[in-house]
């Protein structure tokens, strides 16, 4: 079984949209940084593909010295689909000259953040109650998943190379 990573193009918006429903309840996500909601699907990406079968799917933004993964979803877990996309995003954001790589996940998700860490993600910062502010523009945000109450963001990021200095 391979792996096959290649980047998004138009011909894949309903697999994308497909992927994204499944995941997040539609292709509409939160964008916490900027408290704004933002159709991930018409992203820039990633689609993951293991032997013939979508395997998943990564979208992201250019924001100026960084890249953010905006969604990441490993259709088939435990095979390393998470990897090889961030992989791939990680190659574009060196491309880009960016600084660091980075994405927000919710508090419970423990899973996730175990596997960013031993990606090499660190957490950086904690958006204390951003869920809940995230539920007044998206209600159906849950509003707790295996019993554990979903009400922070946490923010990880992997440095790509030194900030450059502040300009005085």
């Amino acid at each position: 079984m391979s792996i096959s990573v290649r980047p998004l193009e138009p011909r894949d918006l309903q697999t994308v949209t497909r992927v994204l429903t499944g995941s997040w309840g539609g292709s509409t996500v939160m964008a916490v940084g900027r408290g704004e909601m933002v159709d991930a699907a018409g992203l820039p990406g990633f689609l993951a593909h293991l032997d013939q079968d979508v395997a998943g799917v990564l979208t992201y933004a250019d924001r100026g010295d960084a890249v953010e993964v905006v969604t990441i979803d490993a259709v088939i877990p435990g095979k390393g689909v998470g990897r090889a996309l961030l992989e791939a995003v990680r190659g574009v954001a060196a491309e880009l000259g960016a600084a660091r790589l980075w994405l927000m996940t919710t508090n419970d998700n423990t899973h996730a953040l175990r596997f960013y860490q031993r990606y090499g993600f660190d957490l950086v910062a904690l958006h204390r109650n951003a869920a809940d502010e995230a539920r007044k523009l998206k209600p159906a945000i849950p509003a707790e998943s295996d019993g554990i109450p979903i009400r922070h963001y946490l923010e990880l990021e992997l440095r790509l190379r030194a900030p450059a200095p502040a300009r005085g």
